[in-house]
């Protein structure tokens, strides 16, 4: 069990995931799910037991799992495929790209357990690659929760969407963030949610690496610094007028994910401003294969805590100020 999991008020967003598939489904008689043995895991045991008809289980066949969720959408059903997301997005690649993406079928993948939640299984079980990867295949919306009321929101989209949806949910639990910094709670896919404001730096974020940057923004306000937060829970497609509109604002960028930083929301930010807005930019998140390890140990290796992501935010800013 990480620190994360004992912290107090924090919350498993599979349970989230698992309350709102069974409200859907009562809702829908076209959703089903689909699973690699993967039902305990999934947080999916009420599900089948409220719909045992509705509920396949292929067996540890990944590739197999995505064809199945594919016709099952061409039959005019929708369905949600649901497994490890080490599994979902590496070892089944060919059919979302092929049988999915391509193809442009009603098929909601969600990648459990992702980044490295399976810290102690080493490089193997780690999912820091998905986002490189799925972020490529339109017309796939990447969405990552940051916590348990987007998790739901988020779900209720992609049902209610016609159209290809990965979800990669986590199993490390987070703190419930709150309104926006309006005051409200606004899930629109695509669009970036403005957590906290500041015109200083802005840190960018997604899925469990939110509450850090809030975190980071607490420590930098201390010493008199504004940190704009967001929460781009949607990474493909990317809030572009957001990211950019940071840029020119702040003219100073962190980007903190739980993935690898080429080719996730740091390559993707990376893209998108040296095209049209270059400024400093931070990437805090994972280089290549990690090792073995808890899942506390590999955040803190890599920067992922809110001091750490706070020093980021001093690098961007004393590059700027030159």
């Amino acid at each position: 069990m990480t620190r994360m999991d004992r912290t107090p008020g924090t919350f498993d967003c599979r349970k989230a995931f698992a309350e709102t598939m069974e409200e859907l489904a009562r809702a829908d008689e076209r959703i089903v799910v689909v699973v690699n043995d993967s039902v305990g895991s999934s947080n999916l045991t009420g599900f089948r037991a409220a719909f045992p008809d509705r509920t396949i289980n292929v067996g540890i066949a990944e590739q197999n799992m995505v064809g199945v969720g594919a016709g099952l959408a061409n039959g005019a059903r929708i369905p949600f495929v649901s497994a490890a997301s080490c599994f979902l997005s590496g070892r089944a690649l060919e059919q979302v790209k092929a049988d999915v993406a391509y193809s442009g079928y009603n098929v909601k993948l969600v990648g459990q357990s992702s980044g490295v939640a399976y810290g102690e299984l080493g490089a193997t079980h780690h999912s820091i690659e998905d986002f490189a990867w799925l972020r490529a295949l339109d017309p796939l919306t990447v969405i990552a929760p940051a916590d348990p009321w987007e998790t739901e929101a988020a779900l209720r989209w992609a049902a209610a969407h016609e159209g290809p949806v990965y979800l990669r949910l986590s199993r490390m639990k987070v703190p419930d963030l709150g309104p926006d910094a309006d005051g409200r709670r606004r899930f629109e896919p695509g669009r970036a949610r403005v957590m906290r404001r500041g015109d200083d730096v802005a840190i960018l974020a997604l899925g469990t690496t939110v509450h850090l940057a809030m975190e980071a923004a607490e420590a930098l306000a201390a010493q008199g610094t504004g940190a704009r937060v967001l929460s781009v829970h949607t990474l493909s497609p990317l809030d572009e007028a957001a990211v950019l509109a940071a840029a020119q604002e702040t003219g100073a960028l962190v980007t903190a994910e739980e993935a690898l930083v080429r080719g996730g929301l740091g390559g993707a930010v990376a893209e998108l401003t040296s095209a049209h807005r270059p400024v400093p930019l931070e990437r805090v998140g994972f280089d290549g294969f990690q090792k073995t390890g808890p899942v506390d140990w590999l955040f803190r290796e890599a920067g992922l805590t809110g001091a750490g992501i706070a020093e980021a935010a001093r690098r961007a800013m004393r590059r700027r100020d030159g």
